[in-house]
């Protein structure tokens, strides 16, 4: 083993990030000789535990650890989901749904969307959502699992997430850590220690006396950003100029209203709410603008408007939108709420943790702690976070909605240049271009686009390589496709119940 080597690796703080360090460092890392991982958490501390939905990049880190699907389902009690719907973002009784995977069938070498859009020219006013089988299936209450042995259908391109309890998440990750060789040590830090030669943290102390020295620390310890802010002075890059929600309520209740696989955010007077059904409850949170509505009218509008009785007291949350301007600083890496915050929106938080986690591994240090890699470590963080900045900002900009002074704000405010170059191209000739890396791919840039109404000058010219009459007849033929196929899934309930689950309620659509 190298001199230099890390050799002690200590992740401060629990919860979903500290957990999902802790099993993924020791199913990568843990053979190296002579390497440890301690994480350091307190149960007098509460952690934030209410970010349920994913996105399908997690289906990859959960393969990554080996998980079995069925056990990680069953153990977080966990639903499927194929994308999110939105309610009344552009105007109320309007909805609409971002789906995973995509819509139609790409021909004559083009994005299928432009010859929607040249349907739509054409007079035919089929909705986007019907070419896509996760929206109309999800809509339905069924799912499938993707079928790439199957190329000519739909299946073959469906993606999915899931939806789970944070707090079993965590639990069950602590599990496969533990096992891997993780020690977990309670305490409350009460002092970073740091060396006075590097600037680096060398250890932490405990309320209890103990000192735990470690050569890389991970900070996952959630807003307060324990050692990231508070030993690193890091910084933190403001976004509420056009991310306003500051505040969120969440609280829990008993099933009701529909099972569909679908996480729902639905547009209120100061911010957004969401609902997310799992087995054996549904997750219920209000993010908003505190500028614009007290707390407690925030706790009475989300109590108002829950499917069942609730099963907790409403809890309240601050934060302001934005990231660490350095995620790495010395023998420090911020992860998570800890590394900066943008709402669950798009359902992102969870995905953050686990991108980082895999640049920690890409460049995973020796004791040199070489800069030019922290500093490509920190970009790659920066813009990350911006990329998704952008698409969230996109829903709040692009509505109709001019009914409450927050609405007001959003419509109005000046978007910031990569957005607004989006939306010139698309409401130019109707395409869509991503830089570089981004997260969201051009289906979820369309979809939301599209969604929220805004509208494309144009179609790709080799649209136009179809005759008219052959343009509409394939759109009709690609929907039946869509709904056959849709008809053949199983219902939601149904599929979890296969595989071991006892989901509660029953299966509805709306």
């Amino acid at each position: 083993m190298k001199e230099d080597a890390i050799r002690r690796v200590v992740i401060i703080g629990g919860g979903t990030a500290g957990w999902m360090a802790a099993a993924a460092i020791a199913r990568i890392m843990g053979d190296v000789p002579g390497l440890s991982i301690a994480l350091v958490e307190s149960e007098e501390i509460g952690t934030v535990g209410v970010g349920e939905a994913t996105i399908p990049q997690i289906v990859l880190f959960n393969k990554m650890l080996g998980i079995d699907e069925a056990e990680f389902v069953r153990e977080t009690r966990a639903t499927y989901k194929l994308g999110i719907e939105f309610v009344e973002w552009v105007r109320p009784g309007h909805r609409y749904v971002h789906p995973f995977g995509f819509y139609g069938l790409d021909m004559k070498g083009i994005e299928f969307h432009h010859f929607w859009l040249k349907g739509r020219a054409l007079g035919d006013e089929t909705p986007l959502d019907s070419y896509s089988l996760g929206i109309v299936g999800g809509l339905q209450g069924r799912f499938a699992h993707p079928r790439p042995d199957q190329p000519n259908s739909p299946l073959s391109k469906l993606g999915y997430a899931f939806q789970f309890d944070a707090g079993l998440y965590a639990r069950f990750l602590r599990k496969r850590a533990e096992t891997d060789g993780v020690r977990r040590i309670e305490g409350r830090i009460v002092e970073v220690e740091r060396n006075p030669e590097t600037g680096h943290v060398a250890a932490v102390l405990l309320q209890s006396g103990a000192r735990i020295e470690g050569d890389l620390f991970l900070d996952c310890s959630g807003f307060r950003g324990l050692l990231i802010e508070g030993a690193m002075a890091a910084g933190f890059e403001d976004w509420s100029r056009w991310l306003p929600c500051d505040r969120a309520v969440a609280v829990p209740c008993e099933q009701g209203g529909d099972r569909q696989p679908l996480t729902r955010s639905t547009a209120r007077g100061a911010g957004w709410q969401w609902r997310i059904p799992l087995q054996h409850r549904i997750g219920n949170g209000y993010v908003y603008a505190s500028h614009y509505i007290s707390d407690d009218e925030a706790v009475a509008t989300l109590l108002a408007n829950l499917d069942g009785a609730p099963i907790a007291d409403p809890r309240q949350l601050r934060f302001t939108a934005g990231h660490r301007r350095r995620a790495w600083v010395g023998n420090v890496v911020a992860l998570g709420l800890a590394g900066g915050f943008l709402e669950p929106l798009e359902s992102t938080s969870i995905h953050l943790v686990q991108s980082a986690i895999a640049r920690l591994l890409a460049y995973w240090p020796t004791r040199r702690f070489d800069q030019v890699e922290i500093d490509r470590f920190n970009a790659a963080h920066v813009t990350e976070y911006l990329d998704i900045r952008d698409f969230l900002i996109l829903h709040y900009k692009a509505t109709e909605r001019s009914d409450t002074p927050f609405w007001n704000l959003c419509r109005t405010l000046e978007p910031p240049p990569g957005l607004a170059s989006k939306l010139e191209i698309f409401r130019a000739n109707g395409r869509i271009f991503r830089d570089g890396q981004e997260l969201f791919t051009e289906t979820s840039w369309l979809s939301v686009m599209v969604g929220q109404g805004v509208e494309a000058g144009g179609y790709h010219p080799a649209a136009d390589l179809l005759s008219d009459a052959e343009t509409l007849k394939r759109l009709g033929h690609i929907r039946q496709v869509i709904e056959d196929t849709a008809s053949l899934m199983p219902h939601q309930d149904e599929y979890l119940r296969q595989i071991g689950c006892a989901p509660m309620g029953l299966v509805s659509a709306r």
